[in-house]
C-alpha cells in the first residue's frame, strides 16, 4: 500500500511540473518592449539562449524571459535579466532557469 502511494505521489508531481511548464502566459504587446530587452540582454550575457527549450516553440532565452516576466510583480517595469541578477531576484532567476533548461 505504502509503494502505490509513493508511486502515485510521485506520478502526480511530475504530472503537475510538466504541466506547470506549459501554464506560463505569453508576453502581451504592451510589455514586448520589456521582453525583448531581456532577451538581448540575455543573449548577451549568457551562453546558450538560441537552443531549443523544453517549451514548444521557444528557445532559452524566449522561454527564460517568459517565465521572468510572469513570475515578477505586476508593477515591475525594469530589465528583467538585469532583475534575476540581483538579491531580489535570484530566488526567480531559479525557477525560470529550470524552466527554460538554461542554467549559467
Amino acid at each position: 500500500m505504502m509503494k502505490r502511494t509513493l508511486s502515485i505521489a510521485l506520478m502526480m508531481m511530475l504530472g503537475t511540473s510538466a504541466a506547470l511548464a506549459q501554464e506560463y502566459n505569453r508576453v502581451p504587446a504592451s510589455d514586448q518592449a520589456q521582453y525583448r530587452q531581456c532577451i538581448n540582454h540575455a543573449n548577451k550575457t549568457y551562453e546558450g539562449g538560441n537552443e531549443p527549450s523544453p517549451i514548444k516553440g521557444q528557445n532559452k532565452a524566449q522561454a527564460w524571459c517568459t517565465c521572468m516576466w510572469n513570475e515578477t510583480a505586476e508593477d515591475f517595469t525594469g530589465n528583467l535579466a538585469t532583475f534575476a541578477e540581483t538579491a531580489k531576484g535570484k530566488r526567480i532567476n531559479k525557477i525560470c532557469e529550470k524552466y527554460s533548461n538554461w542554467s549559467e
